[in-house]
């Protein structure tokens, strides 16, 4: 009996031993920006790989078989600390870009020449601009460090890519939109000035796709602005 009761002992210790490391374990869990955010620039690098492939093999401007290039080696580096991250938060990451980006893919697709290569500014710069509001979001508002530093590290990597895309927008007569004074993008340019390919709203390549696929990283319309809203006001505006 005392055997039996020892045992019955012990084993209560080392349930009260492991409690305190399930409890830091369930702790260690990511927030739900922090979660959102892994799998919206995900398929961000997903798109971008896509398209930039496309832009080599289609495009006519030498510029926009160029900066394809640079895009599918950025986004292909930034993806791996991405998935290498995802893996160690327990992060289910999607295996497809969203619907909408598809979409865009999809049109791509179809075109060829210089059509293609305005299509493919007008889808990137509208893409570019949410995928930095997002990184954006992500440094204000995200709490797992090893995430945040994924944004803050591919913040200064989106920048340059839209500023490109601008200056190579300006060559082709593609519409830019508008920027802050700081020439961030601002929320608020992108809905009328620069549709993307097919002329709905619906089909820029957004980080997050839409609500029922993959929220807006923030999970809450007011945390993270949608492009469209004048929270931002653009240079020459009251």
């Amino acid at each position: 009996m005392l055997g039996i009761k020892r045992l019955g002992l012990l084993a209560a210790l080392v349930l009260v031993g492991l409690a305190p490391a399930a409890a830091a374990q369930a702790a260690a869990q990511p927030s739900t920006q922090d979660t959102q955010y892994l799998q919206a620039v995900h398929q961000v690098n997903l798109f971008e790989i896509t398209a930039g492939n496309l832009a080599q093999q289609k495009g006519q401007n030498q510029q926009v078989k160029d900066l394809g290039k640079m895009f599918v080696t950025d986004h292909t580096q930034l993806d791996q600390t991405v998935q290498s991250t995802a893996q160690q938060l327990n992060v289910q990451l999607p295996s497809d870009p969203t619907a909408d980006q598809q979409k865009v893919l999809d049109r791509l697709n179809n075109l060829s020449g210089a059509e293609f290569d305005k299509a493919w500014v007008t889808a990137q710069l509208a893409g570019h601009v949410q995928a930095i509001q997002a990184t954006q979001t992500e440094i204000s508002q995200g709490s797992e460090q090893s995430v945040v530093q994924i944004a803050q590290d591919a913040l200064p990597v989106l920048q340059a890519h839209y500023d490109a895309l601008v200056a190579l927008a300006q060559t082709l007569g593609v519409p830019v939109p508008q920027t802050s004074g700081s020439g961030t993008p601002s929320p608020g340019g992108t809905g009328t000035e620069s549709p993307a390919p097919g002329g709905t709203g619906t089909e820029s390549p957004a980080p997050g796709g839409t609500g029922t696929e993959s929220p807006a990283p923030g999970g809450t319309g007011t945390e993270a602005p949608a492009p469209g809203t004048t929270e931002t006001p653009a240079p020459g505006q009251s």
